[in-house]
């Protein structure tokens, strides 16, 4: 009896965890997809305040972005732009709903483009090539830093963009992609502030020292925060091999000429009986480093693979608990703004 109600134990466990994978990543989607905005073909001189999908090509396949612009964009001048990578099995409109940047990018007057990763479905469960991860893109060794400088050059000739101030962060592989572009692109991208994610490039050569904010919970279930073979990927095999963030900050550091000891700013505590309960957030600032560089990480405790300040509820079953005990799009923004490439 007792080896037929395991059994039948793991066969309950794996459909609750299927129906939480489909709804993660169809479901969620499907309510900014149906409200999406036709492809747009054509390019305008200045695109107007709203939503916009485009559609370009780049390594010979259909590739897809999601655009918002600010109100701002009416002045006519150049915006800078924040690249919002989904993380593996998302979307651009997952992306979108959950890390809920566009209030942010509305208030502060940037840019914020949402990359579609690449998989068997053509806008649901996808994945970016960062290097030893993850899924189809990496399977079929995607260039997606190939798609982002197309990205860039396309929206750049859509409307104007300050492209001396293009950043990029992302969750979990969304991270990972950021982390590949600073370490291959750092001639295009100004600045990184990655999430629950960490960098796994197979070469370290950088053009330049990136400015970096990583934001990872210390009780990260999956993106593990000490480094190790994460859980499987539900309902599949495939594991991944995460270094752990502070050795792989310890590597940027170098690389930047940042000083060897951190300042940490005074520990922000949930209070008790609200949603932050138990939940913990830790700034520490490695700095001034070379060119005026900095490295920063917001080290969180009590919360799960998560984006602070997105949706507390979003999928809970899959990534744990949520938190607002900073806003990462309000904190990275701030950080963003103090960064440009340098004149050429």
């Amino acid at each position: 009896m007792s080896k037929t109600f395991e059994t039948l134990t793991f066969i309950v466990k794996r459909g609750l965890v299927l129906i939480c994978v489909l709804s993660a990543a169809i479901l969620g989607p499907v309510r900014k997809v149906l409200a999406m905005p036709p492809v747009a073909k054509e390019s305008r001189a200045i695109l107007a305040p709203g939503d916009y999908h485009f559609l370009i090509n780049s390594g010979g396949r259909d590739r897809t972005y999601l655009v918002h612009v600010p109100p701002q964009s009416t002045a006519g001048e150049p915006l800078s732009l924040v690249l919002n990578f989904h993380g593996g099995g998302g979307s651009a409109a997952n992306q979108r709903d959950y890390s809920k940047m566009d209030p942010v990018a509305d208030r502060y007057g940037f840019i914020v483009a949402y990359p579609n990763g690449t998989g068997i479905l053509s806008e649901h469960l996808l994945t970016w090539n960062a290097g030893t991860c993850c899924g189809y893109a990496m399977k079929h060794q995607i260039d997606d830093v190939a798609f982002t400088l197309a990205l860039i050059d396309d929206l750049a000739a859509r409307t104007p963009v300050e492209l001396s101030r293009v950043y990029a962060t992302g969750l979990s592989n969304g991270a990972m992609m950021a982390y590949r572009l600073a370490a291959e692109a750092g001639d295009r991208i100004a600045a990184i502030a990655p999430v629950a994610g960490v960098m796994v490039v197979e070469t370290f050569h950088p053009a330049r020292s990136m400015p970096i904010m990583h934001i990872h919970s210390a009780d990260d279930p999956r993106a593990l925060y000490y480094g190790g073979l994460g859980p499987p990927f539900p309902m599949t095999n495939t594991r991944v091999q995460h270094p752990a963030v502070e050795s792989m900050l310890t590597r940027w550091r170098t690389f930047d000429g940042c000083p060897d000891k951190a300042k940490a700013s005074a520990t922000v505590a949930g209070a008790p009986g609200s949603v932050n309960e138990g939940i913990t957030a830790t700034k520490y600032v490695w700095g001034p480093c070379a060119d005026g560089s900095d490295v920063v990480l917001w080290k969180l405790t009590g919360s799960g693979h998560v984006w602070p300040g997105g949706h507390l509820d979003f999928y809970p079953c899959l990534l744990g608990r949520g938190t607002d005990i900073i806003d990462a799009n309000e904190k990275m923004w701030r950080f963003f703004r103090r960064f440009s490439l340098p004149a050429k």
